[in-house]
């Protein structure tokens, strides 16, 4: 991987709705995700989150703009986004390793045939930027759910991306193992200062984590840091109200 030179400034979506024949799905959605900061985009089940990722991947049809802007104010034209799904459907008893996985989704080469020695050393630097070179000669199917996350993770910064989408990556996954994910993914932000886009039900890492917090319901209900967001009505009428004291570790 090479450094950000951060060629991105933001990702500003405007009046953005996304209907199903007479349903509205999400309606009038204003939002802007700067380059080097994670926002956490959370909401009951139906709010609209899927929808919206789906928007920006370009797998929904829409109504309103999502444009990528540079430095300079000008628009990027073929961004890149990188996309980190819930689950990873495959067959567990394929004899397929992680250095097959990902020299097979990063070219052209059936994974039966020999892996030429560069192949190998690039696909290594992968996994060392989500600290899982050790797991090059696991086979995929023998992966924990945070080991499996973290290669998906390493796939979808490769090449770098003008924004990284999130999609409950951690679900299922243990307590050291949803931190660890956290933590890598906090240091791809810092050190690419890349925009970051993550939808999670885990309101206690999302406090750790988030740099900005939406609180998504069918629109935008409320935006801004995490302590803020959670002290809304919105976010009471959605969630319940949430003890924010310091002895329940919320800081």
């Amino acid at each position: 991987m090479n450094h950000n030179c951060c060629g991105l400034c933001s990702i500003e979506i405007a009046d953005l709705a996304v209907n199903s024949g007479r349903d509205s799905l999400i309606h009038d959605v204003n939002l802007t995700l700067h380059c080097g900061e994670l926002t956490a985009l959370i909401g009951k089940n139906g709010a609209g989150k899927t929808t919206l990722l789906k928007a920006i991947l370009g797998e929904h049809h829409y109504q309103g703009q999502i444009r990528f802007f540079n430095h300079e104010g000008g628009i990027v034209e073929n961004p890149k986004i990188g996309y980190v799904p819930q689950h990873l459907d495959f067959d567990k008893s394929m004899p397929v390793t992680v250095l097959d996985f990902l020299v097979a989704a990063k070219g052209k080469s059936p994974v039966w045939l020999k892996h030429r020695r560069d192949t190998k050393r690039n696909i290594l630097k992968l996994l060392a930027e989500v600290d899982s070179e050790y797991l090059v000669h696991r086979r995929l199917g023998a992966l924990s759910g945070g080991e499996l996350q973290r290669v998906l993770l390493a796939l979808a910064t490769e090449p770098l991306p003008d924004l990284l989408i999130l999609d409950e990556p951690v679900s299922g996954v243990d307590v050291s193992g949803l931190d660890l994910f956290y933590k890598r993914v906090t240091e791809l932000r810092d050190k690419y200062h890349m925009a970051i886009l993550l939808v999670s039900h885990d309101l206690k890492l999302i406090q750790k984590y988030a740099d900005k917090v939406v609180l998504l319901d069918k629109t935008v209900a409320a935006w801004g840091e995490a302590r803020e967001v959670f002290a809304t009505d919105a976010y009471q009428s959605a969630f319940g109200i949430l003890d924010l004291r310091e002895d329940k570790g919320w800081i």
